[in-house]
């Protein structure tokens, strides 16, 4: 089915590299926009091409600065509204506040319930993402949400390099379904750790479920930022696992603590990352290796505006 509504595939400033390749993948010219940065420190953005009646790809992942990366994506909601697009699909590869999805402690604030909300009111018709932190982030919305995971082009990097004496680890409860999907892509054991929080900071591993002895240790989580997930080698070590650990980390927020752990620690071979987010030249790492998620999102895209099934590459369980 052909849609009757022009494509826009159109981009923040967060991260215009990713967009261009969407772009380029389906066979459309970017579309113009300007985000400028007053002299006060507002955000002013404009479009500067007729939208009218147009099916609207916005392009924003939420890095740093989150607060201002997130303000101009509502400030292009706004703008889109006003010049009478069709729909707006936002594609948000990386989610703001998407770890302060629950009360923890009590009278704490739901911020990726806030952030729900936000996108809603501002005119959003639906939201893609993809590895967020919990999959329950979906029920905030009452617009449809595309959850989506780089699992597959993650995993088909360690297939074409036949990892047979390895087993993939969970570094949480929380993360051992998606660990459990990559075990069973890869055909390997999985191994599950359970940690204590000590803060909101710091955790420790308490106990390591699975059969890690002399194997390498395959790695996974959503997201590394102070590298909270590098601190546990240790207990995956003292239990037999032999040979460097490979880490696969959708979204390298990367902060220096991190840098400073893939600096120090021998036993991590490559830590595999996506491109959700840029990587600033200043935290690059010789350890780092980036796979594109620009042809899943070209894909989903595609899909979306033609009006076929994407059932095949939600994550749904």
């Amino acid at each position: 089915m052909t849609s009757i509504y022009p494509l826009g595939i159109f981009t923040g400033s967060a991260h215009p590299q990713l967009a261009q390749e969407i772009a380029d993948l389906l066979g459309v010219s970017l579309g113009k926009s300007t985000t400028r940065i007053l002299p006060d420190g507002e955000i002013h953005v404009s479009l500067d091409e007729v939208v009218r009646d147009m099916d609207v790809f916005l392009v924003q992942p939420c890095s740093r600065p989150v607060n201002d990366h997130f303000m101009e994506l509502l400030l292009y909601l706004d703008a889109f509204r006003r010049a009478s697009v069709y729909r707006v699909s936002v594609v948000i590869p990386y989610f703001p506040y998407a770890r302060q999805d629950r009360m923890a402690s009590g009278r704490e604030a739901i911020s990726a319930r806030v952030v729900a909300n936000l996108l809603e009111s501002m005119g959003a018709n639906r939201v893609i993402y993809v590895d967020i932190h919990n999959r329950a982030t979906q029920g905030l919305f009452n617009i449809p949400v595309d959850p989506l995971s780089a699992l597959p082009l993650m995993a088909e990097y360690f297939k074409k390099r036949n990892f047979h004496n390895a087993s993939v680890v969970s570094p949480d409860v929380g993360r051992a379904g998606l660990a459990g999907r990559y075990a069973e892509l890869l055909n390997l054991p999985l191994v599950v750790m359970h940690k204590r929080r000590l803060s909101y900071e710091n955790t420790v591993a308490t106990h390591v479920v699975g059969d890690i002895k002399g194997r390498r240790p395959i790695l996974i989580d959503d997201i590394i930022a102070g590298g909270s997930v590098l601190k546990q080698l240790g207990s995956l070590y003292e239990r037999g696992a032999e040979g460097n650990t490979y880490l696969s980390i959708t979204h390298p927020v990367l902060l220096p603590t991190a840098l400073q752990i893939l600096d120090r620690e021998e036993r991590i071979e490559k830590l595999l990352v996506t491109n959700t987010i840029p990587i600033p030249p200043d935290r690059m790492h010789p350890k780092i290796e980036i796979i594109s998620v620009a042809p899943l999102l070209a894909d989903i895209i595609s899909r979306i505006y033609h009006g076929t099934s994407i059932l095949d590459r939600l994550v749904l369980s």
